[in-house]
């Protein structure tokens, strides 16, 4: 068992497998959120983050941020962090490594990964002893939470966890999630979907850890001129991965300009699968209707949005995506699909439109709506922006993130 003491006052570290990136600002912000509500937060990752996927903005935290990979490269430093956990604690250290073989996945390859995670967790746990952290938490129950509950282990210290979804729930037998839930103080829990999913692969005595804490924004960081009119400008902003529906976006796009040849579109984002979308745009004929922006920072995002007319987000999974939000505060209607939770952010037919994931016509129909009816995406825009102020705020889930963290809150019937 871990030391149960909470972190009233005392230094809390946050985790990732890479920190910062453009993907993650919701992370930033959080610990953002955090130090603004009086917590004393060090950020942690594994790796740091390619430098692809660094935007201009995130420089000065990936500076400050402790990279255990860069430690461990030096056999001194990473052989030097386990002899002082043994000599410290010899038995939380051979518990530790019973832990890592005992949640391993069979295979040579498990095997290994988990004996590099345990590797890494001595030179985690001796930075935190070193920096009297009292309270580890760490984003994504993937690899970088088994080194954070391997971590736990052997530093006597607690950890929770905040899990997004949806994709460890496709693997959560290789993960683990069943210990770790058993083994973490709180586990946070995104979305009320996210929080079934997590009860359906844990114990339910555990069922009592589950707190939900909402990704959110700075409401107002965002925001159209409302006597601007609405147009026919359409964004997208994400990843440009095959998970994000991207082909049947564009292929929404090609039919709608059948009634609506002045519909534009900005892809804002990167990824394996810009080179397919900007030939497809060719192949449709949209291609002079398309502008693939590439990566921008949160500044240039806010920007982007306070222009646009319309965002869209055709993915087949999601957990709730940040860049609903941000449209929504930005007084935009959004499009999103019916996967996840999102149905907890978007009302379908108030804030804008949730169409079945992988459905061009439905897609198709719903663009027409909207590039038809300027009254209708005012309205929508002013409900969603309400319905992030109200419940998506990111300074008002720190806050309570915070309370959770230091034991100041029971039950989900407390949130403010």
């Amino acid at each position: 068992m871990t030391n149960d003491m909470p972190p009233k006052h005392g230094k809390i570290a946050y985790l990732t497998g890479e920190y910062p990136k453009v993907s993650h600002t919701f992370i930033q912000r959080e610990i953002a959120a955090l130090r603004a509500s009086g917590a004393e937060v060090l950020t942690c990752t594994v790796r740091r983050a390619p430098a692809k996927d660094v935007v201009d903005d995130q420089l000065e935290e990936q500076a400050a941020t402790f990279c255990i990979l860069e430690t461990a490269k030096s056999p001194a430093r990473l052989i030097g962090a386990h002899i002082a956990a043994l000599r410290r604690a010899p038995g939380r250290w051979f518990s530790a490594l019973r832990l890592a073989m005992r949640t391993r996945s069979p295979g040579l390859r498990a095997f290994l990964y988990q004996l590099f995670y345990f590797a890494e967790a001595g030179v985690l746990a001796q930075h935190l002893r070193k920096e009297g952290v009292v309270h580890l938490h760490n984003h994504f129950g993937n690899s970088s939470c088994s080194v954070a509950m391997l971590t736990s282990e052997i530093a006597d210290i607690p950890f929770s966890f905040t899990e997004h979804g949806p994709a460890i729930f496709f693997e959560p037998e290789k993960w683990r999630i069943d210990e770790k839930v058993a083994r973490a103080k709180y586990v946070i829990a995104i979305s009320h979907f996210c929080r079934s999913q997590l009860m359906l692969f844990s114990d339910q005595a555990h069922w009592g850890k589950f707190k939900i804490v909402h990704c959110g924004v700075l409401p107002d960081r965002y925001g159209r001129d409302q006597d601007r009119a609405f147009g026919k400008h359409i964004l997208f902003v994400g990843r440009l991965d095959p998970v994000k529906g991207g082909p049947f976006l564009l292929e929404a796009l090609a039919k709608v300009r059948a009634k609506h040849p002045e519909a534009t579109l900005t892809v804002v984002g990167d990824g394996p699968a810009r080179n397919t979308l900007e030939r497809q745009a060719d192949d449709l004929g949209v291609a002079p209707a398309v502008t693939f922006a590439g990566y921008k920072t949160q500044t240039e995002v806010a920007d982007i949005l306070g222009t646009a007319d319309m965002l869209v987000l055709p993915s087949f999974a999601e957990g709730v995506p940040v860049v609903l939000m941000e449209a929504m505060a930005s007084r935009i209607p959004v499009i999103g699909s019916r996967v996840a939770g999102i149905s907890e952010l978007v009302e379908e037919g108030v804030s804008g439109y949730l169409t079945p994931p992988g459905d061009v016509a439905t897609l198709t129909a719903r663009l027409d709506t909207l590039l038809s009816d300027p009254a209708l995406c005012q309205r929508m825009g002013a409900a969603g922006r309400a319905k992030v102020v109200a419940d998506f705020d990111i300074q008002k889930e720190g806050d309570w993130l915070l309370r959770v963290l230091r034991d100041e809150a029971d039950t989900d019937a407390l949130r403010p």
